[in-house]
């Protein structure tokens, strides 16, 4: 939904927009008699059946549950961040890098996740810049050595974004960087900004009721199964590797295949 150009999932050759995309699941789902309700889960209980899901102050109950709330990217948190968001300012290099080629980038982070973005922006990107907020990268040795010794990734330490510029023409055109030891504040030019400073589960209502991992993230086994029977986990809720629009619907059609099983073999 944050994407505005979706690019690498099957059967658009010519790309589509991400919320057209989300329009389009949503449409094959009802054509089949799926009965769609938008609310808001504020509470689960799968600690008896039929497990009760509560939503907006009513309660709903079922048989067999999937856990599909995906997780939400890590933000700065700054006003122009979110302004920008599928204009310039992604938390997907592999989404949206192809629409750098010959641009000069940022990536926000010093992890793995950040130093893997930076490393495969470089196939597109004429430079590439690594901001860190400490003097050192978090990163394994292997890529760290590998970011080093590539000639497109430059790095700038002890730093921060406090301001993505220009929200005005509805694209980036630059960043405002703080020094978080001197406090001195300089303007860089850049055509994009990718954040790389982690996600996080969308899973805060099922703790207590799934076991979750230690970030968070729906534990599986044997394909989408929970801890608890019944209960079924699919898509970046429990996926913290692969993260494609395509590889959380391969999950959904295993989550879904499982709950039918479930229900046939008459164990709910």
């Amino acid at each position: 939904m944050l994407t505005t150009d979706v690019e690498n999932y099957p059967g658009f050759p010519k790309g589509i927009l991400g919320p057209e995309l989300m329009r389009l699941f949503r449409d094959q789902a009802a054509r089949f008699g799926t009965k769609l309700i938008q609310q808001d889960v504020s509470a689960v209980d799968f600690s008896k059946r039929p497990f009760k899901i509560t939503a907006e102050d009513k309660d709903y109950f079922a048989r067999s549950v999937i856990i599909s709330t995906g997780a939400s990217a890590n933000w700065l948190n700054i006003s122009s961040e979110k302004a920008l968001q599928g204009y310039g300012v992604s938390a997907c290099a592999t989404c949206d890098g192809f629409f750098f080629k010959g641009k000069e980038v940022a990536v926000v982070g010093g992890g793995d996740s950040a130093v893997e973005e930076a490393t495969f922006l470089t196939k597109f990107a004429t430079k590439v810049t690594i901001i860190h907020r400490r003097d050192a990268l978090r990163a394994s040795k292997i890529m760290q050595d590998r970011a080093f010794s590539n000639k497109k990734i430059d790095f700038i330490w002890n730093s921060t974004i406090t301001d993505i510029k220009d929200p005005l023409e509805k694209k980036v055109t630059g960043i405002v960087l703080k020094n978080l030891k001197t406090g001195q504040t300089i303007e860089k030019k850049v055509d994009g900004v990718f954040m790389a400073i982690g996600h996080t589960p969308n899973s805060e209502i099922f703790k207590g009721q799934v076991e979750l991992d230690v970030k968070g993230y729906v534990k599986v086994h044997d394909g989408t199964l929970t801890n608890v029977p019944g209960v079924f986990a699919c898509g970046d809720a429990q996926d913290y590797k692969y993260r494609q629009a395509v590889t959380a619907a391969g999950t959904g059609c295993m989550a879904a295949l499982d709950a039918e099983r479930f229900l046939e073999s008459g164990h709910a």
